[in-house]
């Protein structure tokens, strides 16, 4: 610090206030869009497009946006490029980055979480996790940090059901901090709240409206079903790598991250581009295991099963389970049970469900479970038909209970009941209006089973399932909720509801 110019203190003060994750997300002024950007220009992704994007609701620290245009140069002029690169090290060591990426909460336990992060420097760090009830304090010391690699730091000996914050500290400054509440135990009765949505498509990322409401809901976990942070970057690795970068660099993005536990998976968009899965024309199976690997190093999921990036948790009273409705399909055989999933995902979903001691079932899928909008565009009905009604009838059959349906791609936010012979009802929630992008139409032709409707420009908002397992019957509260706190639906199921019919 003493070697330090006026300059360079100036920024570094500019950059932990940036990363610091209690800025604007807590108040409630709204704040303007600077720039919009629609999804035509977002899906192109150039540099001017990017930082428009970045600026989107106001202007970067001037460090933070010299260390971002460097940083996409590198990515953009080399395809090899990762963020070890000795330019991209550099640039954060001059503008006085310590973190280029994170903190990201992620995996969520009773006792335990892991940040996800990643530093310019090997330089080590502390992190001080106070347990805001008891005061009690956890300090965990993280070396052997390689620059520009991702590290996961295991939070661990912490009590359940419990509220935290937690400080990051590189010789003895504050590199960011944020609060997290850990998971109950599987005996304990009470309130447990996930947050959800989909189709971010990099141009929501930047809303400081929308993060502020989701923190203020106070959700213990969310779940981000598909076109996330990555647009239509096909099999160029290093602009996945920028797309990222850009995400890192987002102080709403990093507010969220911060503080709420994130549980991903992909769609399109991140895959490859539009409508794209399994093996492309004009791809290879290495382009697959690029793209998946870049997944895994830019995201803070529990332990992906298989050769697709789809897992299973559970988190108190819910049993998290987010499919890959993407790379393990077969094109070729499009329309044949088993093309959809894979035989291996197929039957790992069954197992999962069938030995789950969790109350509740949250299954995600990258696209609509239910045909009615845009008649299974790209989704189950038109690709395996056999393979979906395996599952609802195996749900049936083994009569698990609890289970909830959630998904997107399909701009908007929408509800259906899915009749089974049996009758036994399905629900399926949708709320894939983060970006506020243009889709389909809300309203299906044939609405008979549709609980609720709203195209993708209608609205910006995300989903909320409130479980509640010490009501005399356990039930979970559906809300959908604006950028403005708006709670624009709320559909309440009994227990009973969710329980196939012997």
């Amino acid at each position: 610090m003493k070697n330090m110019n006026v300059f360079n203190r100036y920024c570094l003060v500019f950059t932990i206030l940036f990363i610091s994750c209690k800025g604007y997300s807590q108040k409630n002024t709204v704040v303007p869009v600077q720039h919009k950007v629609t999804l035509k220009e977002a899906h192109k992704g150039d540099l001017e497009i990017d930082t428009l994007l970045l600026d989107s609701y106001g202007l970067l620290p001037e460090n933070i946006r010299q260390f971002y245009m460097e940083s996409r140069a590198v990515f953009s002029e080399n395809t090899e490029a990762n963020f070890t690169d000795a330019k991209i090290l550099e640039s954060a060591k001059k503008h006085n980055l310590a973190l280029i990426g994170g903190p990201m909460l992620g995996n969520l336990q009773k006792e335990q979480v892991t940040v996800w992060l990643r530093k310019h420097s090997e330089t080590p760090i502390t992190i001080k996790v106070l347990n805001i009830k008891d005061k009690s304090e956890h300090k965990y010391f993280k070396n052997n940090i390689i620059p520009g690699v991702e590290q996961r730091i295991v939070l661990d000996g912490l009590t359940a059901n419990s509220e935290y914050k937690y400080q990051i500290y590189e010789n003895e400054i504050k590199l960011a901090e944020g609060e997290f509440k850990t998971a109950p135990t599987t005996k304990e009765k009470g309130l447990f709240k996930v947050a959800f949505g989909s189709d971010f498509h990099k141009v929501g990322l930047h809303n400081p409206n929308l993060v502020t409401q989701i923190l203020k809901r106070n959700p213990q976990v969310m779940l981000l079903i598909g076109d996330i942070a990555v647009d239509d970057r096909e099999n160029k690795i290093n602009l996945h790598r920028s797309d990222y970068l850009l995400r890192d660099m987002s102080k709403p993005w990093r507010d969220l991250s911060a503080n709420v536990p994130l549980y991903t998976a992909w769609d399109d968009h991140d895959y490859f581009n539009n409508d794209l899965s399994g093996i492309p024309d004009r791809f290879t199976s290495d382009d697959v295991e690029a793209v998946r690997e870049v997944w895994y190093q830019n995201w803070n999921n529990p332990e992906y099963k298989g050769e697709g990036i789809y897992f299973s948790t559970q988190i108190g009273p819910v049993e998290v389970i987010m499919l890959d409705t993407r790379s393990c399909r077969t094109v070729k055989e499009r329309g044949q049970y088993g093309c959809y999933l894979g035989i291996e995902q197929q039957n790992w979903l069954k197992e999962t469900l069938k030995n789950s001691k969790a109350p509740f079932k949250i299954i995600s899928s990258g696209t609509m479970w239910s045909d009615a909008i845009s008649n299974g565009k790209d989704s189950w009905g038109t690709w395996d038909t056999a393979a979906r009604e395996e599952i609802f009838n195996f749900i049936e059959t083994e009569n698990i209970p609890g289970v909830l349906f959630i998904s997107g791609d399909r701009h908007g936010t929408r509800a259906f009941n899915i009749p089974r012979p049996s009758g036994y009802v399905i629900h399926e929630f949708e709320a894939g209006t983060l970006g506020g992008v243009p889709g389909p139409e809300a309203i299906a032709k044939d609405a008979t089973n549709q609980i609720f409707g709203y195209g993708g420009t209608e609205i910006i908002a995300f989903g909320e399932f409130l479980f509640n397992t010490k009501a005399k019957e356990p039930q979970v509260t559906f809300r959908l909720i604006d950028e403005h706190g708006k709670i624009v639906e709320k559909h309440t199921l009994l227990y009973n509801q969710l329980t196939p019919r012997k």
